[in-house]
């Protein structure tokens, strides 16, 4: 008898482990265990796409998983919203918004086809870049005061370009601070807008430093002043726009990584704090540096709160400056 039951056990075991060995390889294996997309709403040359790849090398290197990033510009990011949200919400589809898509298009816009409050699930703050004001290299206009002057003797002749909500309402707020009627070109992206300026064939933009400073530093575009509330050290001739005559302007674009709502919270918490982990490295806070912005700390809840905060106060800058709901 006992050695029949010892006969039973053994094939009990067996066939145990035999299941086992057959379970999906996802259970068996630990989040992250395959690529993983950052999409980005801009095209490549952005603050936003760089702060992606910046990201993405350091979790591959975390990881040992492949981390591509995948443009998706256009349609004030509605386009890479729907990528994200229409793919598996299982944690490998990151979403790398910016002001634009996770603050402003709700201040902007009458109706959204996403929530980006409630469609998305924060992991981590990125990084925080005062705008500049840039011109062509070879317009006529070398400080704010002269291109103040010339907007107010010509309503509407100065045109800008924006590539976002975020940098529209930039210019929005500079047309009612300095008193001014701009005209709107609007881009596919960022990039596009700056290259129109250095091209000249828009007069001005509000830009990021990280998208812009190469351009700044190498001629190829004009900053006349940076919306902050101290020089940066980057570009130290660059005055404030206060220091240029229009106290208490400060506008700053920002970057953040999401995922789908419906992500399991074992990957967002994974994830997160592996972002999380990046965005404290000593070489982090020196990249951004070394590119005029900032390192913003914070995790899945300081991003929420920020992220609420930011969408209240571009809906007061929709009412102050007057601007019509797209």
């Amino acid at each position: 008898m006992r050695k029949r039951a010892l006969i039973h056990r053994v094939v009990a075991a067996s066939l145990l482990f035999a299941g086992a060995a057959h379970l999906p390889l996802a259970q068996a294996q630990e989040f992250p265990s395959r690529l993983i997309k950052f999409v980005v709403p801009f095209a490549p040359g952005s603050g936003t796409d760089t702060s992606a790849r910046y990201f993405g090398k350091k979790l591959s290197e975390m990881t040992g998983q492949t981390v591509v990033v995948e443009n998706k510009p256009g349609a004030n990011g509605f386009i890479a919203v729907r990528a994200v949200l229409t793919a598996p919400a299982d944690g490998y589809t990151v979403f790398v918004g910016s002001n634009s898509t996770l603050a402003v298009n709700v201040a902007l816009f009458k109706t959204l086809p996403y929530d980006p409050v409630a469609d998305f699930a924060p992991l981590t703050m990125m990084m925080r870049s005062p705008a500049l004001l840039i011109v062509p290299p070879a317009s006529n206009y070398k400080s704010v005061a002269e291109l103040i002057a010339a907007a107010r003797a010509q309503p509407d002749k100065i045109d800008y370009g924006s590539g976002s909500a975020g940098y529209h309402l930039m210019a929005e707020l500079f047309n009612d601070e300095a008193k001014v009627q701009t005209y709107h070109v609007p881009f596919k992206g960022a990039a596009d807008a700056i290259t129109a300026v250095a091209s000249g064939n828009v007069q001005m933009a509000f830009a990021d430093v990280t998208g812009a400073f190469e351009l700044v530093k190498g001629g190829r575009l004009r900053a006349l002043a940076v919306a902050a509330d101290k020089r940066i050290p980057a570009l130290p001739a660059v005055p404030t726009a206060a220091e240029a005559g229009l106290p208490g302007f400060t506008a700053y674009t920002w970057v953040g990584a999401m995922v789908s709502s419906k992500t399991p919270k074992a990957e967002v918490d994974k994830l997160a704090a592996l972002l999380t982990k990046i965005e404290n490295l000593p070489e982090t806070r020196e990249f951004y540096e070394r590119l005029g912005a900032e390192v913003m700390r914070g995790g899945p809840e300081e991003m929420r709160a920020f992220q609420a905060d930011e969408i209240q106060q571009w809906k007061r800058i929709v009412i102050k400056a007057k601007v019509e709901l797209q």
